[in-house]
């Protein structure tokens, strides 16, 4: 945004400006308000928009922490644009260390949200009004659901040339093409025309130093080359780039054990893991379809029959 006048929730930000604001996200019947925390950091120089957030599901907390660390570390004060961050953004699952809003409901599936909604709805609404007209760039960090860990990745769909440009320059290990999901954010913000990208790493309720690092340098390569700080991106190696995935499933239901490290390249036939019952009756092999990537393991002692346990690259390019 190259506006004279930058204006977030009726709040004129100038320019050199920092502002710390409060969304609100409902009422209780206690007569509190709940709100998300919105940092803003405007430069003295004009430029565009880049929102980072985490926290979009209350129980990813890699996410949260990434956006801490770069506010902790200053990165979001740009020499040029504004910066906005939203560290927690599904406050209520945050507080709970639960996915979900109190409604039961996915934040994640709801968007562009409804002003007469369900409760998540109504809030999905209230950012697709408020804010998301405001921004050009969106990073959007996540962790693996339930019991499943992600090695650190970055997604966007192949087809839009200018969101997986911005996905190389990120530089995460992997680069996973993954189409839009009905009612996410990321596919509300894409037809708003904002370019955005999705980071994966680590799983929910669980902080990992290896992949908040990742994040966080992944982000300020975005900054970089964008224009909001001075200095060469870094990328220790070049992004294993994944055009098609899928997911190798339990043979049968029991006690899980892992034995492939997550990122790591395996052959054909290499042994993934092992499900066993728990009588001492049988044990079953996971092993590897053909020669592929690992980078999503499930962690779960415990599966059934059809459960998602290993993310394995098909084509690489």
């Amino acid at each position: 945004m190259s506006n004279n006048k930058f204006i977030i929730l009726g709040r004129e930000i100038k320019k050199g400006e920092r502002a710390f604001l409060e969304l609100e996200v409902a009422k209780l019947h206690t007569r509190n308000s709940i709100t998300i925390s919105i940092i803003v950091e405007r430069a003295y120089n004009d430029g565009p928009t880049l929102l980072l957030m985490g926290g979009v599901h209350g129980d990813e907390v890699n996410g949260v922490a990434i956006v801490r660390d770069i506010i902790r570390k200053k990165y979001n004060k740009p020499k040029c644009g504004t910066i906005i961050c939203i560290p927690v953004f599904n406050i209520f699952g945050y507080l709970n260390l639960r996915r979900e809003f109190p409604d039961g409901r996915d934040l994640n599936r709801v968007f562009p949200g409804n002003a007469n909604g369900s409760l998540a709805s109504q809030f999905a609404y209230k950012f697709t009004k408020e804010i998301a007209p405001l921004v050009d760039y969106v990073i959007d960090f996540h962790a693996g659901g339930g019991e499943r860990a992600n090695y650190p990745n970055i997604r966007c769909a192949f087809q839009q040339e200018k969101t997986l440009e911005l996905a190389k320059v990120f530089g995460a290990p992997f680069l996973l093409n993954s189409n839009f999901i009905p009612k996410s954010i990321r596919e509300t913000l894409t037809k708003m025309g904002k370019t955005i990208l999705l980071f994966e790493g680590g799983k929910s309720n669980d902080l990992d130093n290896f992949v908040i690092s990742s994040g966080v340098e992944g982000a300020l390569n975005v900054m970089k080359h964008l224009g909001f700080h001075d200095g060469e991106i870094s990328k220790k190696n070049n992004s294993i780039i994944i055009k098609k995935s899928k997911w190798v499933r339990s043979p049968a239901s029991g006690m899980f054990q892992v034995h492939v490290k997550n990122g790591t390249w395996v052959k054909k036939r290499n042994l993934l893991g092992k499900i066993t019952d728990s009588y001492g009756e049988f044990e079953k092999n996971v092993v590897a379809p053909f020669d592929c990537y690992v980078f999503s393991v499930n962690t779960a002692p415990i599966v059934n029959k059809g459960d998602a346990l290993f993310h394995v690259s098909v084509e690489i390019i």
